[in-house]
């Protein structure tokens, strides 16, 4: 019986095997192409079901309907197949399956039940990792790996890279320092390690440390940036640092050279572009006509649904490009999907909604309007996905919402709130003068 480079169990030839750790290895560090060496491998030896499992699975996680034409035959190539399959593999196979199915929940179980069966399977740690992300899972984002830590050694291949996702988890859940330490010693092992560095940046952007992020960004790119399917983020995560440091020259540039530069071409990518462009132009920055770059590429996507955090990202490029019927549309979208039965129901009538009418009050000056949709939803926007990092940007439009509403207590409070995270970051200390310039016309 094959195995795979950790010794778990594969119902292939030993060549296919081997084939499979080169392109496991790629979606570990998020590296050249693994779906172009599993479709290679497939072109050869159709008949492994890892392959087509592997392949499902990465394809599922992109949460992006256009790839549902590639994902759907191949998950129909897998399920032929399971039959012949051993439990692991068959697993596999369902996980992908409840996915694209809308039922985010229970292939992320799937996906963890395989790791607590067989601890040295990193890419089982990896999607249900990523399932967690995709949930709000912060919690499950540290826990999962820590449930298998104890089972790997130093000398196991691919240990650099479970410490990378171990420091993801524990800066989702707080703990900075450790979360630190260990991003950093996974670059030790592997300064390609994109994962493991965004992890480190997420440390210094919700500790407020914009310039050592922006010098530990830089030094470390030579290592995760050169053939990588990540950069784009970890670019993002740089601009974010420009901002807070007063660079918007820098952040643009960021946004034209890197993390626009795959052409908005999956959704993920999107999110970024969106995120970064709304951080400025709700400060009041010219960006130019860059919103037309993501306006046909949420567009083709707005009435796809699968995933609420997509739909409220597609709604600040059409809110601040004042795009109204795509903004009806978007909302429309949310609302049915808000009506259905799958993960994303609860995640567009808890959170999409009440954020995406939040975005079209702010771009229509109805600021009070803004802050009415979105304070009562920001404390429970985990339910929706994304990092502390991602879900900041609710955070950043409530400062300005109130401050343009002319609410001073709220403005006050808002601003309070930065400071008490980011006390030295010049956006925060922007915003907390013009809050008490409000409040000082009410004192006298």
């Amino acid at each position: 019986m094959a195995t795979d480079l950790r010794g778990n169990p594969l119902t292939c030839s030993a060549d296919a095997a081997r084939r499979l750790d080169v392109a496991m290895t790629k979606f570990h560090i998020y590296q050249a192409d693994p779906v172009a060496e599993i479709d290679a491998l497939l072109a050869e030896q159709p008949d492994c079901v890892m392959g087509h499992a592997l392949r499902a699975g990465i394809l599922a996680t992109a949460t992006d309907k256009a790839f549902d034409s590639e994902l759907q035959p191949t998950l129909a190539a897998a399920e032929r197949l399971a039959p012949g399959a051993n439990a692991r593999e068959q697993a596999y196979i369902a996980a992908a399956r409840r996915w694209a199915d809308g039922d985010l929940t229970a292939a992320t179980e799937t996906w963890a039940g395989i790791a607590i069966t067989h601890p040295s399977d990193l890419l089982a740690v990896q999607f249900a990792q990523l399932g967690d992300f995709f949930l709000g899972q912060s919690q499950m984002l540290r826990d999962r790996v820590a449930r298998v830590l104890p089972r790997w050694d130093r000398d196991m291949p691919g240990y650099g890279y479970l410490l990378g996702m171990h420091a993801f988890g524990l800066e989702e859940c707080g703990d900075y320092a450790r979360a630190e330490a260990a991003g950093r010693e996974a670059l030790v092992v592997d300064r390609r390690d994109g994962w493991a560095a965004h992890a480190v940046a997420h440390v210094m952007e919700m500790q407020g440390r914009a310039a050592e992020g922006i010098d530990f960004m830089r030094t470390t790119a030579p290592g995760w940036s050169p053939d990588s399917l990540f950069a784009y983020h970890n670019w993002w995560h740089l601009a974010l640092f420009c901002i807070d440091q007063g660079d918007i020259a820098g952040a643009l540039r960021l946004f034209d050279e890197r993390v626009s530069a795959g052409g908005f071409g999956q959704a993920l990518e999107a999110i970024d572009g969106s995120a970064l462009l709304w951080r400025l132009w709700v400060l009041g920055h010219d960006v130019g006509d860059r919103w037309s770059l993501l306006q046909q590429p949420w567009a083709a996507r707005i009435s796809h649904g699968i995933y609420a955090f997509n739909d409220v990202h597609a709604m600040m490029a059409f809110v601040a490009s004042g795009d109204r019927t795509a903004q009806r549309d978007v909302i429309a979208t949310l609302e049915r999907a808000a009506a259905g039965g799958a993960t994303n129901a609860m995640m567009s009538r808890d959170v999409g909604l009440p954020l995406a009418r939040g975005l079209v009050a702010f771009g229509q000056d109805d600021f009070a309007g803004a802050v009415r949709h979105i304070l009562p939803v920001r404390g429970i926007a985990n339910r929706f996905g994304g990092s502390h990092a991602q879900r900041d940007v609710l955070s950043w439009t409530l400062c300005e919402a109130a401050i343009r509403a002319g609410d001073a207590p709220m403005a006050q409070a808002m601003a309070a709130e930065r400071l008490a995270a980011k006390e030295g970051s010049p956006v925060a200390q922007g915003w907390a003068m013009r809050a008490r310039a409000l409040a000082r016309p009410m004192a006298a």
